[in-house]
C-alpha cells in the first residue's frame, strides 16, 4: 500500500515539474517573439515598395544600352543592385547610431568615411606613390578642420543627425576634388618634364619649379564646386534644399541650409587639394630636388 502511494506521490510530482517545464518554455517562447518583433522589417519591406518600381527607368536604360550595343547592361544592373544593398545597409547603420546618440560612433562613421574617400581618391591617381595615404590625410585634414569650426560656431549640434550627414557631403565632395587634383599635378609635371627639369636646374625649389602645374591643377579641381556655388538653384535644386522641402520644410529654411552647405564644402574641398599638392612633393622629388624617374614613366 506504501509502495502504491509512493508511486502516486512520484507520478504527480513528475506530472507537476513537467506542468512547470511547459509553462517556463511558453514564457521563454513568448520572451523572444518579443525580443525578435520584426514589425520594423516588415515597415522596411513595405517602404521599399516605390523604390523597386523606380528601377523600371533603369530597365529602359538597359534596354536601350542593348538596342544602341553599348555593352553596358550588365554595369547598369550591378551598379542599381549595388547601389540598393549599400543603402539599405548604410540606413540600418545610421538607425542604429542615431538611437546611440554616442559621440564615439560619430567619430567611428566619419573615419571610416574618410577611409573609403581616400582609397576611391588613391585609385583616381594610381601613379601617385602612397597615393591612398596621401589622399586620405588630406581628406582628413580638410573635413576635419571643417567640422570644428562648425561645431565651435554652433553651426551643428555634435550629434549623428546631424554630423553624420555633413560629415559625408564634405569627405564626398572632398574626395573628387583630391583625387583630380593629384591625377592632373602628375600628369602636367610628366608632361612638362623639361621645363621643371630646367628649372631645378637653375636653383628653382620643388615648389618653384612646378608652382604653374600645382595652381592648373587645383584650378581644374575646384572649378566645379565653384562653378556649381554659383549656378545653385538657377540651374538645379541641390540635394540638401531638396530633402528639406520634400520632407516639409520652408523653403526659406532650406535656403539658409543649402548656404551653409556650399559654404562648408567650399571650404573643406581647399584645404584638401591644396593639402594634397604638398604631400605629393616627396614623392615626385628625390632628396637632391631631381624629379622622381619612375613616378613618371608610365603613362
Amino acid at each position: 500500500m506504501m509502495t502504491l502511494q509512493n508511486d502516486t506521490v512520484s507520478s504527480l510530482r513528475s506530472s507537476y515539474d513537467l506542468y512547470q517545464l511547459l509553462l517556463a518554455f511558453r514564457d521563454a517562447s513568448t520572451t523572444i517573439t518579443t525580443s525578435m518583433d520584426l514589425s520594423w522589417l516588415v515597415d522596411f519591406l513595405k517602404g521599399m515598395v516605390k523604390p523597386v518600381a523606380a528601377t523600371s527607368v533603369v530597365l529602359l536604360a538597359v534596354a536601350l544600352s542593348f538596342l544602341q550595343k553599348l555593352g553596358l547592361e550588365g554595369e547598369m544592373v550591378y551598379s542599381i543592385v549595388r547601389a540598393f544593398l549599400q543603402l539599405s545597409v548604410i540606413g540600418f547603420v545610421l538607425e542604429f547610431i542615431f538611437n546611440q546618440n554616442n559621440g564615439g560612433w560619430i567619430i567611428l562613421a566619419y573615419l571610416f568615411m574618410v577611409s573609403v574617400a581616400g582609397y576611391t581618391a588613391g585609385k583616381r591617381a594610381k601613379h601617385v606613390p602612397r597615393g591612398k595615404y596621401i589622399a586620405g590625410v588630406s581628406i582628413l585634414a580638410g573635413t576635419a578642420l571643417t567640422m570644428v569650426f562648425l561645431v565651435l560656431l554652433k553651426v551643428f549640434p555634435f550629434t549623428p543627425r546631424y554630423i553624420i550627414p555633413v560629415a559625408g557631403m564634405m569627405v564626398g565632395n572632398a574626395m573628387t576634388v583630391t583625387g583630380v587634383t593629384m591625377k592632373r599635378l602628375r600628369d602636367d609635371i610628366r608632361a612638362q618634364t623639361n621645363l621643371v627639369e630646367t628649372a631645378l636646374a637653375l636653383g628653382a625649389t620643388p615648389r618653384q619649379a612646378t608652382a604653374q602645374q600645382v595652381k592648373r591643377a587645383l584650378v581644374l579641381a575646384l572649378s566645379p564646386v565653384l562653378d556649381n556655388a554659383k549656378t545653385v538653384g538657377l540651374i538645379s535644386l541641390p540635394g540638401a534644399m531638396t530633402g528639406m522641402i520634400m520632407g516639409g520644410a520652408s523653403p526659406l529654411e532650406a535656403i539658409q541650409l543649402q548656404i551653409v552647405v556650399m559654404n562648408f564644402l567650399i571650404g573643406a574641398s581647399t584645404v584638401s587639394s591644396i593639402l594634397s599638392t604638398y604631400l605629393c612633393w616627396p614623392a615626385f622629388f628625390t632628396n637632391a630636388f631631381q624629379l622622381e624617374s619612375k613616378v613618371f614613366s608610365s603613362e
